[in-house]
């Protein structure tokens, strides 16, 4: 989903119930700052009863790999918070891997007054509220609970996603009886329309969904009353997420089928579709600090950003090092917690940018570009390398064009990284879900390593397409190799 060409939308802690207070849509002269800050000294909590903060699961996920806990695990001190939250503020969330705290106010001279604090290394505006927003809402609610007779392809359960699964050895690896059974997925997107009433995912397992921008929608109070999102929030206005959602989770035989249907999945929204902000890195990097707490082993972005709507700057191509950008440096610590991202990496190719964007730069992530049926490069696909000289992207998959569901559960193809991504990220559960000894830096190896590429990567390319049932049986046999 694109759009603007100004955006590619391929589109917890202890202190989430500050993030999750009512918020309004913003209105005009509204401004959101993100501070940095010093450090943690004021912590109340430890690395040592880490239970206080982290899930069972997400612990156990560590254990398994053999990670450590730090001190980028601890969440802000509460102390320093409350030291932003004065009258005329609202703290609208922090990051414990970034230490910041993001908060939003009509009063710039106020949020200036608060970058003065002591404990303030740094600050940036991250948003401006515009004269006005167009928000553009879909309202086709329906749903069809049937498909058109020529959408099915008899005697097959695979339907018109066939080749976009075998293309990456995917139906062998179901065969054998890997669909993403024990894995859980994070989506971090745009909007879910009717995820919840379509009839090809009502077996899908929903573990939970959030909604980071406009945290409301997902409070207890309203999940109580309802499991999911009600109509009209702007959760379930968009449906980029229900097409990404159903690449990996579809069931519908004879129609179309998800590369991990077995999965269990976390719906998580941080994007803003009425604008484009550098805030949306910081609701990213909350959804993505939110789901390592609560034990995801694997999140599928389809999002990037490049440049934001006047008068904030956007990112030059010299900043693509998987470093400069907030939710670059946030994805390149994915790995350390034991997680593996997958990204698109952009819709750009015949754009003057062209470029990968952030945080497809990140490091230790693998970033999904796209590719047309024949195996050629789809021309929208953005390129590498990354700044500093890394391979990207890292894989292809198809993406030109994709089967999927839309919002209104009927099938359509679609082309974006958008989605060949998460038919990539689906894969990836399959293999781990056979291979949960390995961690999350040796199963993105194991996926270069066996792909078509691999001995001469490109920047339209990368590695290649993978074939997931071969880089299973070499990781089977015990002969995987180390990550780079």
């Amino acid at each position: 989903m694109n759009r603007t060409p100004l955006t590619v939308l391929l589109l917890c802690c202890t202190l989430l119930g500050l993030h999750a207070a009512k918020v309004k849509n913003p209105a005009r002269g509204t401004y959101i700052y993100r501070y940095y800050l010093t450090d943690k000294q004021a912590s109340t909590l430890s690395i040592d009863k880490p239970q206080r903060f982290l899930s069972r699961k997400s612990l156990d996920r560590r254990q398994r790999q053999g990670l450590q806990l730090d001190s980028t695990d601890l969440p802000v001190p509460r102390q320093y918070v409350r030291q932003f939250a004065v009258k005329g503020t609202e703290v609208l969330g922090t990051s414990r891997w970034q230490n910041t705290v993001v908060v939003r106010s009509t009063d710039t001279l106020l949020l200036r007054r608060l970058a003065a604090l002591p404990i303030v290394r740094d600050w940036r505006c991250v948003y401006v509220a515009p004269d006005s927003i167009n928000r553009d809402e879909d309202i086709r609610w329906n749903v069809h609970e049937t498909f058109n007779r020529w959408d099915s392809v008899k005697n097959d359960p695979y339907g018109m996603a066939r080749e976009q699964i075998e293309m990456l050895g995917g139906i062998r690896m179901h065969e054998a009886g890997l669909t993403g059974q024990g894995i859980t997925i994070a989506i971090i997107d745009g909007g879910f329309q009717n995820y919840d009433r379509i009839p090809a995912l009502r077996q899908t397992r929903i573990a939970g969904v959030r909604d980071f921008v406009e945290p409301a929608n997902t409070q207890p109070e309203r999940m109580a009353e309802s499991p999911y999102p009600t109509r009209g929030t702007s959760f379930q206005l968009i449906d980029h997420g229900t097409k990404v959602f159903s690449a990996i989770a579809a069931r519908a035989p004879e129609v179309t089928m998800g590369t991990a249907p077995d999965a269990t999945f976390w719906l998580l929204r941080s994007e803003e579709n009425a604008t484009e902000q550098p805030v949306e890195e910081d609701y990213w990097v909350m959804a993505a600090e939110f789901a390592d707490s609560v034990g995801v082993d694997i999140i599928n972005s389809s999002l990037g950003y490049y440049t934001y709507d006047a008068p904030l700057p956007g990112y030059r191509l010299r900043d693509l090092d998987g470093e400069t950008a907030l939710i670059s440096r946030a994805a390149s610590m994915l790995a350390c917690k034991g997680i593996v991202l997958c990204n698109s990496a952009g819709n750009s190719g015949m754009g003057q940018w062209k470029k990968i964007n952030v945080p497809a730069d990140a490091r230790d992530i693998l970033t999904v570009g796209a590719i047309d049926a024949r195996g050629l490069a789809a021309p929208f696909s953005s390129v590498g390398p990354s700044q500093d000289g890394r391979v990207k992207p890292d894989v292809v998959a198809r993406g030109s064009n994709a089967t999927l569901l839309s919002g209104r559960g009927t099938l359509v193809h679609d082309m974006g990284t958008s989605f060949s991504t998460p038919i990539i990220c689906g894969m990836v559960a399959c293999l781990w879900q056979g291979l949960r000894q390995l961690t999350a830096l040796e199963i993105m190896e194991l996926v270069r390593e066996n792909a078509d590429q691999h001995d001469a990567p490109n920047n339209i390319f990368g590695y290649g397409l993978p074939n997931f049932w071969e880089a299973y049986k070499q990781g089977r046999d015990g002969t995987h190799a180390d990550p780079l």
